[in-house]
């Protein structure tokens, strides 16, 4: 009897996560595994061979200082835009849960920049960038206005002004949830305690919203290290190579200049990089959260 009901649930499980688990395993770890092995061969991806050259191209990926300064530069970018993004989010979230008029209606709009694609998303603030604001600029009397694009530190400031504006709104649908989760009983005992509403939102709403930190700031992470479609539409790594970030640098490494075996070496070592931040800020943030 034991026996016959185990297999029915293991007939159960197969029916309805085996399908799923088929694609996992097939989309997922299968690539995964392969790539980890071409980061032991020379392929350029066209030859049938794929010579074995053992850890030749991790000497590389560490001597490549192109590399390391793309790697900088997504250290830099995603530090600005996480905290931006989460900063935005939470006052828009805090708007569209005060009970002001229409904000259902803004909610909706808020999250709509998520909805377009990275690549669409880059040429239409590539078009405001050149065009809009530098019309704006000589309209206002400025002569020969340069477009943001142009130059390094302008490239870069698009680039997290466009992330903060396609992925704020995501980011606050969580933290809507996180403070429809707190009771309006705690925030009025609060009150009659004598906390002012900053006081009551620093020491109650925040700390009871820490799983809504840890989740949008885990995302946040995870997009921006991984960033390559806004990157490629929005500046191609202009001016001078010095908006190139780190996907991007694994791609033109891989699909540009045919050397798949070092793509696939930095692909990797920038998924370990990524991987060690996020679940470092989730295991502090998940830490945290049971203290409070």
């Amino acid at each position: 009897m034991q026996r016959n009901k185990m297999s029915y649930k293991v007939s159960q499980f197969l029916m309805f996560a085996g399908p799923a688990g088929l694609l996992f395993v097939g989309t997922v770890i299968i690539p995964f595994l392969y790539g980890l092995y071409l980061t032991f061969t020379s392929w350029d991806g066209i030859s049938r061979t794929k010579p074995f050259v053992g850890f030749e191209n991790y000497a590389s990926t560490f001597a490549d200082t192109a590399y390391w300064q793309a790697i900088g530069r997504t250290l830099i970018y995603s530090i600005f835009s996480v905290i931006l993004i989460n900063i935005v989010a939470f006052a828009l979230a805090y708007l569209v849960t005060s009970g002001v008029k229409g904000q259902n209606f803004f909610r909706a709009g808020f999250f709509i920049p998520n909805l377009i694609g990275g690549i669409v998303l880059g040429y239409v603030w590539k078009f405001v960038f050149n065009r809009a604001f530098v019309a704006v600029a000589e309209s206002l009397g400025q002569r020969n206005a340069a477009s943001l694009l142009s130059t390094t530190n302008g490239a870069m400031f698009c680039l997290i002004l466009v992330s903060v504006w396609q992925y704020a709104g995501y980011m606050m649908l969580i933290y809507v949830a996180g403070f429809m989760s707190v009771s309006e009983s705690l925030k009025e005992a609060a009150m009659i305690d004598g906390c002012t509403p900053a006081q009551a939102m620093q020491n109650v709403t925040i700390p009871l919203m820490r799983s809504s930190f840890v989740q949008c700031i885990f995302l946040s992470i995870t997009r921006c290290f991984m960033v390559y479609d806004v990157n490629l539409s929005l500046t191609k790594g202009e001016p001078f190579n010095s908006s190139v970030m780190a996907a991007m640098h694994v791609f033109n490494q891989a699909f540009t200049y045919k050397n798949y075996g070092t793509g696939q070496a930095e692909a990797l070592i920038l998924f370990v990089i990524c991987a060690i931040v996020g679940v470092t800020q989730v295991y502090i943030g998940k830490k945290g959260e049971v203290a409070a």
